[in-house]
């Protein structure tokens, strides 16, 4: 399989961790913006060639792209790829924008090719326990409460790293929250409503934001933050039979953990595994293109909420 980036920031690194211990990967083709990172990543990963042009790369010998950029680039970059006859493993967002994403979705049923979307929590081992215990009937849940809170005034992603674009707290970390909520829930969202800060004075993005659905009869509220100093990312499940909170790659009950995994977190590994084995039994990943799209479409409901003239 002979693999192109596009992108060489922190995620470039860990997936490229990943499919070094996947067997049958090539790192073919880095694509980057700026030539001095890009030609350093590039040597530092063995990738064969380099360039700052995806067309240069995707007329190449290329198999799949891996799409790493900037959020607001995923849609256009993952749609070239598949015009190109490339398949494509997509970080999340698909896209920042509905139509974007929708419009990504048909090029790839139309082309047959395979899209893979980087929503990793699907992969995290206490969250599919949990989900089991949902869809098997031993927690039938009323209110799935999430927060996310984190601090980034600054365009500095999470290893410290200084960005040269700006994150999006409800297309980027709002789409993890809100893709794992349906996919645990297993069902539609309806009734969206949210609530959005007022824009930072330098990033001109809300740093704060509060997002409210149901599914089915299960509420869903969502509390999101870029200004928090204490750092927290946790889901607390409400059920009839009892409380579960997912909290540090566990499962909690009142007396402690109910659920620890027995291996370490290898979401991303396992997430690019499935992209290659989707692609070599020629079948849709289990995350692809379409399947992302109900998560879309609350963003976009949300996003539509906001002040005219709000950036997203």
């Amino acid at each position: 399989m002979r693999l192109c980036f596009v992108g060489y920031g922190s995620i470039a690194e860990a997936h490229a961790r990943a499919f070094r211990e996947l067997p049958g990967c090539e790192f073919a083709w880095l694509v980057g913006r700026d030539p001095a990172s890009t030609e350093e990543f590039a040597r530092r990963w063995g990738f064969g060639r380099w360039t700052l042009d995806l067309d240069e790369a995707l007329s190449g010998e290329v198999d799949g792209v891996v799409i790493t950029s900037p959020s607001d680039l995923h849609a256009a970059q993952t749609e070239a790829s598949l015009r190109a006859g490339k398949h494509v493993l997509a970080e999340i967002p698909l896209a920042t924008r509905l139509a974007d994403a929708e419009r990504v979705a048909d090029v790839a049923a139309e082309t047959g090719l395979r899209v893979q979307v980087c929503h990793t929590q699907r992969y995290d081992p206490a969250l599919i326990e949990l989900r089991r215990r949902i869809e098997a009937g031993e927690l039938r849940p009323h209110h799935l409460v999430c927060h996310w809170f984190f601090l980034r005034r600054e365009n500095v992603n999470w290893t410290g790293r200084r960005r040269s674009w700006t994150d999006n707290l409800l297309w980027h970390h709002g789409c993890h929250v809100v893709d794992a909520a349906l996919w645990l829930l297993g069902g539609a969202p309806e009734d969206v409503r949210a609530q959005f800060s007022q824009p930072h004075a330098e990033l001109g993005i809300p740093l704060d934001l509060d997002l409210h659905f149901r599914v089915g009869e299960t509420l869903v509220t969502v509390a999101m933050s870029y200004n928090s100093p204490w750092p927290r990312h946790d889901y607390f499940l409400i059920g009839e039979e009892a409380g579960v909170e997912f909290r540090d790659g566990k499962l909690w009950g009142p007396e402690g953990p109910i659920f620890e995994p027995d291996r370490a977190d290898r979401s991303i590994f396992h997430q690019n595994q499935e992209w290659l084995e989707a692609i070599r039994e020629d079948r849709e990943p289990a995350v692809n293109a379409a399947a992302v799209l109900p998560a879309l479409r609350v963003l976009q409901a949300a996003q539509d909420q906001a002040t005219p003239g709000l950036p997203g």
